[in-house]
């Protein structure tokens, strides 16, 4: 990586963050014309309610409150939220923030390295690794996964905000680092790390150990509000955690899988090839693959450590990569997956570190690293950009990305029952029950499946096929919530009210926030004539969603069926005022309401 150019090193900097940009726009732009994907973005965006009704003083204590989807991610809620106001429910908007986001944090990282280590074209290097790496575009592309580049951006300034510190370290500096922290830890737990990789920086490219001559233990104290913040952190993460799945894994399995993964994300930095949205956790990992993920961790770790004095950025980078994975190596295992491209996100940046500052070491002679190495780096960010743009078209909509996904992992029935969900929005209810039937074939007890595939066939009137399929859902898994939900609607549906309300009763019981199984069973009461149940149910709706449009409806019918138009009326107006007008102007015919 040449040191020399005929261009000013002011303007080659600029050229640099010019060049950063535009690349980064000409892979991940093609992303502002695709749409959300089924998998979370539903539960964070379409069907949220706390993000479609806007910055109130609700959706704010919500949001600073809530471990909704299983994190505590503040400031991911009101991303959501702003983006809501400004772009409704258009996922180029959503998809735009996160690429300007990406976008940010990469040029924060190029001035990170060039401000700390003086070095212009391996703090390029850098930067593009993070910035064009396909493991990268999970992150990027994945609406739901604003949680990655918020908290990166947050990182990367409270980085650049810690150098800044440490050149005049007085407190008016320190303060704006502990606040970026807070910024980043409300964004994703996963950067609870933080703290090591200052004492990472400290150690090199800083060395405050030695210029400031203060030793480890001074360096921590002076890290201690940071700490603090990441264990209370870790505590508000760990408690309550659902732990469905850790049961499923013993620790032997769930630590040879960190191992495993420890490695192999290592082995997709330089080969990023078949790449999926999901890896599924393995039942066991080969002896050999494990004893070679062992071997090969073990053999980099003693090379670092023994090349440390003359080589410290190769411990400084390795021990990056380490620290900043392990929260996500899955030895606590709250999912069914093994590892995710996501993951590999911050990470990165260490592996860069010491690919950009070890290479070097093999080339002593000036010019062959100018005529080498700055055509080869080129060549290999290249590829990588390459690789990125091919790797986003797969996530143009739900069908291309499982479409994709299902071909790279062979028989996992899980993307198999994704992809039969993504078939049945798009209105391709065969192609659907085709996937759901591939998942029950290959795990015959995943309840799941079953519920999905009665729902299209609910959806196509098959009732028969609908029935059997949430009762065998519920021989398996008789708490399945949805089950009985959806149990109860086909009995709804075929006059079968009294075994539909004894469904939408088990409903209830199991979720106390069901608004819809409160309507449904109002419902049911209507059609056999018990108006004041019916009714209270409406009310219990209501309380629960307040923009219920149907609700507004049915009550207001109920409360007509009873001749009390002086509480109808307004629930027939405030069932206009949300899109539903019928009723209203039906009455209004009658003259029973202005």
């Amino acid at each position: 990586m040449p040191n020399k150019i005929n261009i000013p090193p002011d303007k080659q900097a600029g050229m640099i963050y010019a060049l950063l940009a535009i690349a980064v726009l000409a892979v991940f732009s093609q992303l502002i014309r695709y749409e959300f994907v089924i998998i979370d973005d539903p539960v964070y965006v379409i069907f949220n309610r706390h993000i479609t009704s806007g910055m109130t003083a609700d959706s704010f204590i919500w949001a600073v409150s809530t471990k909704y989807a299983d994190l505590w991610h503040p400031l991911v809620w009101f991303s959501f939220m702003l983006d809501y106001r400004v772009f409704g429910l258009n996922a180029g908007g959503y998809h735009l923030t996160n690429l300007l986001l990406h976008m940010m944090s990469s040029l924060m990282l190029f001035w990170l390295f060039h401000r700390m280590t003086g070095a212009l074209w391996k703090s390029a290097f850098i930067a593009a690794f993070f910035a064009l790496h396909p493991l990268h575009v999970e992150s990027v592309a994945w609406i739901s996964e604003r949680k990655d580049v918020l908290s990166a951006f947050f990182w990367m300034l409270t980085l650049c905000l810690y150098v800044v510190y440490t050149e005049k370290p007085v407190i008016q500096r320190y303060w704006p680092v502990v606040l970026g922290f807070v910024c980043a830890l409300m964004s994703k737990p996963m950067v609870v790390t933080l703290p090591v990789v200052l004492l990472l920086l400290d150690y090199w490219p800083l060395r405050r150990f030695v210029s400031a001559q203060k030793n480890l233990l001074r360096q921590i104290k002076e890290k201690s509000p940071f700490f603090l913040l990441s264990l209370l952190v870790v505590i508000i993460t760990l408690y309550d955690l659902k732990a469905s799945d850790i049961k499923q894994y013993p620790l032997d399995l769930r630590l040879a899988n960190a191992v495993v993964s420890f490695a192999a994300y290592l082995i997709k930095t330089f080969w990023p090839v078949t790449l999926s949205i999901f890896y599924p956790f393995p039942d066991s990992i080969p002896g050999l693959r494990l004893a070679g993920s062992v071997i090969f961790i073990a053999v980099v770790s003693v090379a670092v450590v023994r090349m440390r004095r003359r080589h410290p950025y190769l411990l400084a980078g390795w021990l990056w990569y380490a620290v900043t994975i392990f929260p996500v190596i899955k030895i606590v295992q709250i999912s069914s997956d093994a590892m995710a491209d996501r993951y590999h996100y911050l990470p990165s940046v260490g592996i860069a570190l010491m690919t950009a500052w070890g290479i070097p070491l093999f080339f002593k002679e000036e010019s062959y690293r100018k005529k080498i190495m700055f055509p080869a780096a080129v060549l290999f960010l290249a590829m990588l950009a390459l690789g990125s743009w091919r790797q986003c078209g797969f996530w143009q909509n739900s069908v291309t990305l499982l479409e994709h996904a299902v071909k790279v992992q062979k028989d996992v029935y899980v993307l198999h029952e994704y992809l039969g969900h993504a078939f049945y929005f798009e209105g391709k209810s065969q192609e659907a029950i085709a996937q759901f039937n591939q998942a029950v074939l290959l795990n015959p007890g995943y309840a799941r499946a079953y519920v999905n595939r009665g729902n299209v066939y609910a959806a196509t009137r098959n009732y028969d096929g609908a029935l059997k399929d949430y009762q065998t859902a519920l021989r398996l898994h008789p708490d399945e919530v949805d089950a009985h939900y959806m149990r109860g609607m086909v009995y709804s549906k075929t006059g079968r009210y009294q075994q539909a309300i004894d469904d939408f009763n088990r409903t209830i019981a199991l979720d106390q926030n069901h608004a819809r199984a409160f309507h449904d069973r109002g419902l049911a009461y209507f059609h056999l004539g018990r108006y004041e149940q019916a009714i209270s149910d409406y009310d219990e709706a209501i309380r629960r969603k307040p923009d219920f449009t149907l609700a507004y409806h049915n009550r207001a019918y109920g409360y007509f069926r009873q001749r009390n138009d002086v509480r109808g009326c307004p629930d027939a107006h405030r069932a206009c005022a949300l899109g539903d007008c019928d009723l209203l102007t039906a009455v209004q015919q009658e003259g029973r309401c202005r």
